[in-house]
């Protein structure tokens, strides 16, 4: 479904990313992990469009989406969610759902109506009820928690309907016990829907509990990939980041 191949990103004379070659399956849960300045959220940005590969292909099934307009790229069925979550303050969490599904749908004019079509209001409300949000649906979404606000930014990025979903740092900020609530309902999301779903996480608990495969970069590199087990017992992954007495790590 998604696959870099040789994808190679320079800021000046430093090299984000260093011929990358990933493989995320259709349907597949992905992990990417990696010390700071690793280069994951430059790679989230490689493929959504925010910013353009030197060289390489990053193939959307059979399409080089590379250096496409990221709007385009959205619609071609990439979602993302951001580490700050990206929500409408003064609307409710109804309203806001409403605006991306109509968006979606190319009913634009019903951004901010107060009678939108039945089938964006149906929309909106399916959401609600796959996010398990119907307790604060009818909150402004300033007013709601910060897991809330991570929970509406994952929904937003769902109501365009993407074949791939990008989440970044899903469980920043959170503690324990939400950080698991949290990835639970991903989990829920992912096996609901089906989609190729593809997270960046510095808790390795949750990365080994949840995860099919595990991406590891090291200065813009792959170091290795495969599964937990894999991963948790590869000499390099272990020295370079698993080894060390903090790896929690801060945004790429």
């Amino acid at each position: 479904m998604l696959r870099l191949e040789n994808v190679v990103k320079t800021f000046g004379g430093v090299v984000a990313t260093d011929h990358v070659s990933l493989d995320f399956p259709d349907g597949s849960l992905s992990a990417v992990i990696g010390p700071n300045g690793a280069g994951k959220t430059t790679l989230f940005n490689l493929i959504t469009g925010h910013l353009v590969p030197d060289s390489g292909r990053i193939l959307l099934g059979d399409q080089d989406i590379a250096g496409m307009e990221p709007a385009r790229i959205v619609r071609k069925g990439v979602g993302r969610a951001f580490q700050v979550a990206s929500i409408f303050p003064t609307m409710t969490v109804e309203q806001a759902l409403m605006a991306a599904v109509a968006s979606h749908v190319h009913m634009s004019e019903h951004l901010l109506s107060a009678f939108p079509p039945p089938s964006v209001r149906q929309r909106a409300e399916e959401l609600v009820e796959l996010l398990g949000m119907g307790g604060v649906a009818r909150l402004l979404c300033s007013n709601i928690s910060h897991g809330d606000q991570k929970l509406l930014d994952i929904g937003l990025a769902l109501a365009l309907e993407p074949r791939v979903l990008l989440l970044d740092e899903p469980t920043a900020g959170m503690g324990p016990e939400e950080r698991w609530q949290m990835i639970r309902t991903v989990r829920r999301l992912w096996e609901q829907g089906r989609m190729t779903l593809v997270f960046i996480e510095h808790d390795m608990d949750i990365v080994f509990e949840v995860s099919q495969t595990i991406s590891v970069l090291r200065y813009g590199a792959v170091l290795a990939q495969g599964t937990a087990d894999e991963i948790r017992s590869n000499p390099e992954v272990i020295e370079a980041y698993l080894g060390t007495e903090n790896y929690e790590e801060q945004p790429a």
